[in-house]
């Protein structure tokens, strides 16, 4: 019998066969190289790739407001320029900041700024406070009752000023106006709402409320379907009432959206709605002391002197007022609770 020890060959293998296996080491690698920043324009170009299908959907609406709004901006020139028909928008001559003076140098400078000031605040101010209380009174309805409700309420939006002048016209006439016949019906002296400035201040409100607040209502009424049930069933559990449940958590959490809509309503502070302070009160000379603002004011000027350089001056100033004011507004919020502010 042989011994296996014997033979050298099976030796070097039984023993390469029990030594453990080597395997070569592999070099250390190093932190992996970070890619490369992609410039503005691929950056831009990938952006427009994943969203290609919103940016489509959102052309119509970029087309609008380049052809209305961006494009007709060349004509502020005309602010600051004698504009002459034959001369041309860029041929007239340039006046700097003369047209500017028309309005701070009449004498009803003061009166024409303080009432479009003034009525703007109350629209705010009635607006928010009638639409918040309408949004939450929605939400307590039945579905089937709210859709109708909707309706009514958006429906004057749709309205145009002169039809709601017509309509306030009927009700406010001296002789056949119905307030004026249900006032003689009782017994009482008529009104000459065309002639008395006083109450009108509370007319024009009246009539801002009746046509603007479905718009923001049902904003506001978005905003509250997009609060999660869990907040209302907790406050139902502990025993909350409707009005608590409205005042701890709906207009809480409505803060950051009623913020927004009152910064966009600041910007227009100096842009008064000229359908309703022309239409509504007649265009009536006894009214100007409490319906005339900068919008009318400027309408009848340029339809007496015909100067449309001073009509764009003036367009210019409301418009760069109301961009400070928004700056402002959002710079407070900012300061306050960043995180409701627009930016």
């Amino acid at each position: 019998m042989t011994n296996p020890s014997a033979h050298p060959a099976h030796n070097e293998s039984a023993s390469a066969a029990q030594a453990p296996s080597r395997t070569p080491l592999k070099p250390v690698a190093g932190p992996e190289p970070k890619p490369k920043p992609k410039s503005f324009l691929g950056r831009e170009l990938k952006h427009l790739k994943t969203n290609r299908e919103l940016l489509l959907l959102s052309v119509p609406g970029i087309l609008y407001k380049l052809i209305f709004a961006y494009f007709p901006m060349v004509g502020l020139i005309i602010a600051f320029k004698n504009y002459r028909y034959d001369l041309g928008m860029f041929g007239s001559k340039w006046v700097g900041l003369d047209n500017f003076r028309f309005l701070f140098t009449t004498d009803t400078a003061w009166r024409i700024t303080r009432n479009t000031v003034l009525y703007n605040l109350g629209y705010m101010v009635f607006t928010t406070i009638g639409a918040l209380l309408l949004a939450v009174l929605l939400n307590e309805l039945k579905a089937r009752y709210t859709r109708f409700y909707q309706t009514a309420l958006f429906l004057p939006h749709f309205l145009s000023w002169v039809l709601v002048g017509y309509i306030a016209y009927a009700f406010l006439n001296h002789s056949d106006g119905f307030i004026n016949r249900t006032l003689e019906s009782l017994g009482m002296n008529p009104i000459s709402w065309y002639r008395d400035s006083a109450p009108w201040p509370f007319i024009l409100i009246l009539v801002h409320l009746w046509k603007a607040i479905g718009f923001t209502t049902l904003i506001y009424f978005a905003g509250i379907m997009g609060i999660s049930g869990d907040y209302y069933e907790a406050a139902r559990i502990d025993g909350a009432t409707k009005r608590q449940m409205a005042l701890k958590i709906t207009v809480p959490l409505l803060t950051p959206l009623i913020i927004i809509m009152s910064i966009l309503s600041i910007g227009s502070m100096f842009r008064g709605d000229f359908g309703l302070h022309y239409f509504i009160p007649n265009n009536s000379g006894f009214l100007y002391s409490s319906t005339d603002i900068i919008d009318t004011y400027v309408y009848r000027a340029l339809r007496e002197v015909g100067n449309v350089s001073m009509s764009a001056a003036v367009g210019f100033y409301q418009s760069v007022v109301g961009f400070i004011l928004v700056l402002l507004a959002n710079g407070i919020v900012r300061k306050i609770n960043p995180e409701h502010s627009m930016w």
